[in-house]
């Protein structure tokens, strides 16, 4: 292959132009993804969670869940805000990566005990890998973190299927909230020019 040729097609894959093209379709693809797994999750709870009384419309009995929340270790997602020169892309693609880890460490946990949850899992295994593309694609540097011990924590506090049965109610239910976030920002951030 032709030296010219090779740094032509190297620069032209850094021009900021690209760059930007490159950040509205991985925002593009994600939002998509994200839409699908939305679609989905009425489903998943219904194949996964057999207990009368936990359903996803209306959310049933807010106050005894999130005690339950509580008591079984099952933490919040990461806030996720609008942009602005406190809440930076960065930040917020750091948080959606924080977040798409947690639930993915939680279902992994809930999947040992109850079916029905393997292909949202595969979707949110695509989902880190959408929001790296993101992240890749806007030069972004941040670090995302999870702390691994909510899943082991989760995991001792499971000791019968009335507990499993809440914690995945619980999980797919804030999973769809923190997937609501993720649709909210990613409209915002599609207009952003790395």
């Amino acid at each position: 292959m032709n030296p010219l040729r090779v740094l032509v097609q190297s620069a032209s894959i850094s021009s900021p132009t690209n760059l930007s093209l490159m950040f509205r379709e991985a925002v593009e693809q994600t939002k998509m993804l994200v839409e699908k797994i939305l679609k989905d999750l009425p489903t998943v709870h219904a194949a996964a969670v057999t207990i009368e009384g936990l359903t996803l419309n209306p959310p049933s009995q807010t106050i005894n869940l999130e005690m339950m929340a509580m008591s079984l270790g099952i933490p919040a997602a990461p806030v996720i805000k609008p942009l602005s020169e406190r809440f930076t892309l960065d930040i917020c693609v750091s948080r959606m990566l924080a977040g798409t880890r947690l639930y993915q460490g939680l279902l992994g946990v809930l999947s040992d005990k109850v079916d029905g949850l393997d292909d949202l899992k595969v979707d949110l295994r695509d989902l880190l890998l959408r929001i790296s593309k993101m992240k890749e694609a806007a030069q972004l540097e941040g670090g995302d973190s999870l702390d691994q011990n909510s899943r082991l924590d989760l995991a001792s506090r499971l000791p019968g299927n009335y507990e499993v049965q809440v914690a995945v109610h619980l999980t797919v239910s804030q999973l769809r909230s923190f997937c609501h976030d993720l649709i909210r920002s990613l409209r915002t951030i599609a207009t952003y020019r790395p």
